[in-house]
């Protein structure tokens, strides 16, 4: 054996074993650097909140004006032409300041030119509606147990929702109550971002936060004086 041959032929393997563990640190890196950063608060828009569709903008406005950056339309009994309808009004009214979410609809998402889609375990799969909305538009998608986070968390969604953390008055039919408990739970199951719902409040957020959401998805605490609302949220949230 030519030992005078072989040292180079090591140096050269670990050379590119180096090269592969900065690679790998980098394409992590990486990963972690283009995640989401989404805000503390997350509303909702649901029009069977609002005596009509003009409260419904009016909300929205406020919303934005107190500092909300991310809003969810959330349309669950309308026709497809009112929501589309809505859903471009809400864009024009609303401008590039706020990223604007549709509920359920991937085709009304991308007509309404909306900035991501959310979608519910009775919905669309999310890689069945990341192959409809493409890779540039937010996914997310919703869950109410461990597995089906874990099973969320393996598709290209770029954040998950976990609830109802408390008992909600927003569905008709809600799934069974997670807790705090099941918030900590998710937060172990995955680095994406995660988005709290169900019965949240000003009073109990920051205990949603603690347990290891980023951001709390809130729809009746927003309904009275949406803009004062608002603001106190973010102030609660920091």
């Amino acid at each position: 054996m030519n030992w005078g041959r072989l040292q180079p032929l090591r140096a050269i393997a670990a050379a590119n074993t180096s090269l592969s563990a900065i690679g790998d640190a980098a394409s992590s890196v990486s990963t972690v650097e283009t995640m989401l950063q989404l805000p503390r608060l997350y509303p909702i828009l649901d029009p069977a909140c609002f005596p009509d569709a003009a409260g419904m903008f009016a909300a929205a406005e406020q919303l934005a004006a107190a500092g909300c950056t991310l809003l969810q339309y959330r349309n669950k009994s309308g026709n497809a032409r009112r929501m589309l309808e809505d859903a471009r009004e809400l864009k024009v009214r609303l401008g590039e300041s706020v990223k604007l979410i549709m509920n359920d609809r991937a085709d009304l998402c991308l007509a309404a030119g909306f900035d991501g889609l959310h979608v519910g375990q009775d919905d669309l799969s999310g890689e069945s509606a990341r192959r409809i909305i493409g890779s540039d538009l937010w996914l997310g998608v919703s869950t109410h147990n461990p597995e089906q986070l874990a099973d969320a968390d393996k598709t290209s969604a770029d954040y998950l929702a976990i609830g109802p953390v408390f008992a909600t008055t927003s569905k008709v039919n809600p799934d069974p109550v997670v807790g705090l408990d099941g918030v900590r739970r998710a937060r172990e199951l995955t680095r994406k971002p995660l988005v709290a719902i169900g019965g949240i409040t000003r009073a109990n957020a920051c205990s949603v936060i603690d347990a290891g959401a980023d951001t709390v998805a809130v729809i009746s605490d927003l309904l009275r004086d949406p803009g004062k609302s608002a603001e106190e949220f973010l102030r609660v949230l920091g």
